[in-house]
């Protein structure tokens, strides 16, 4: 489910050149929670909840889109039960627009240059391509289930994982046209790219596996072992962070070797998962401890819990300033 925030910062940087890091502003999570229909905007700097924000439709997936000669950033919200993508300014405080889609709209990411946004249709085998301000623009055919997406940093390729058919279908962002289909372990739902744009990540909820692709070849290249039912994946620091949602911990491996690191208790059920944007925390949603959890990844240690609302799964992308 993610390019990461290295990636994210080099395809705003290759748009134009700023002259303000983005390390100068607070970091900021946008939290979905599902079961109290709401988005958390917290300061990770100092812990707190800036505000909540009422969504509705039972909101799941989440993304963040960096624009340049615009708005700083723009934060979008899919509520698979309203059918919905809720469009909100960067601070979180309203929604602007509500997209209607058919179908299942369930894992969101955002192209580098801002647009299209590609949402995830569950029940129709397909991504819809949405220009936030004309709507459905295109669609991608993907195998079944399709749950969490990527997009290659340089934004040349989009990848879906879909889960009921155990593979990854990478496509073609300038044509929507699929470009291969890579079998991977059984149901990946999450799905992560490095920032080199080389290799992707699955979260195999089935097999108990992250499966790693080579993008260049659509081959998958090698497997690692993980706890309990994985759901998504962040990488940092030479690592890979996998959260594990029935075992309540996040598994780390080297990305190098592949080779098991540990694994660090967290809440309970942690799903979502997301890199601070100077690659020094990463911060996980556990949807039944109503909390998110933040790791130092030198230390591998939990250093703060944070209070959100009812059931937080923020699955995508969900920091930014």
């Amino acid at each position: 489910m993610r390019r990461n925030a290295w990636g994210r910062a080099a395809a705003f940087a290759a748009a134009a050149v700023s002259l303000f890091s983005s390390s100068v502003l607070a970091d900021t999570a946008f939290i979905t929670n599902q079961s109290s229909e709401d988005l958390s905007v917290v300061d990770l700097d100092t812990g707190k909840v800036l505000r909540t924000t009422a969504i509705g439709g039972k909101p799941a997936g989440v993304a963040i889109g960096l624009h340049w000669g615009g708005p700083p950033q723009t934060v979008y919200v899919v509520s698979p039960d309203s059918k919905t993508v809720s469009v909100l300014d960067g601070e979180g405080r309203e929604v602007s627009t509500r997209i209607k889609l058919p179908g299942g709209p369930l894992g969101i990411a955002v192209h580098p240059s801002g647009s299209p946004i590609y949402v995830a249709d569950w029940y129709g085998a397909r991504l819809w391509a949405v220009d936030p301000h004309a709507g459905v623009v295109g669609e991608i055919s993907t195998g079944d289930s399709p749950s969490g997406i990527a997009v290659t940093p340089d934004g040349t390729k989009v990848l879906s994982a879909d889960r009921d058919s155990n593979q990854v279908t990478i496509a073609d962002a300038a044509t929507l046209a699929v470009l291969s289909r890579v079998p991977v372990g059984i149901r990946p739902f999450g799905i992560t790219i490095d920032p080199a744009g080389r290799h992707a990540y699955t979260a195999d909820v089935g097999s108990n596996t992250v499966t790693v692709i080579d993008i260049a070849t659509s081959t998958a290249i090698g497997q690692v072992p993980t706890g309990e039912r994985p759901y998504a994946v962040a990488l940092a620091d030479g690592k890979g962070f996998v959260t594990d949602q029935y075992a309540d911990t996040v598994t780390v491996f080297d990305l190098a070797t592949l080779a098991p690191i540990g694994r660090i208790d967290v809440g309970e059920y942690p799903e979502g998962i997301d890199l601070s944007r100077d690659g020094r925390s990463v911060i996980v949603a556990n949807w039944f401890s109503n909390s998110i959890s933040v790791i130092d990844v030198e230390t591998l240690a939990v250093t703060r819990e944070i209070e959100v609302g009812d059931g937080p799964r923020a699955f995508g992308l969900f920091i930014g300033n």
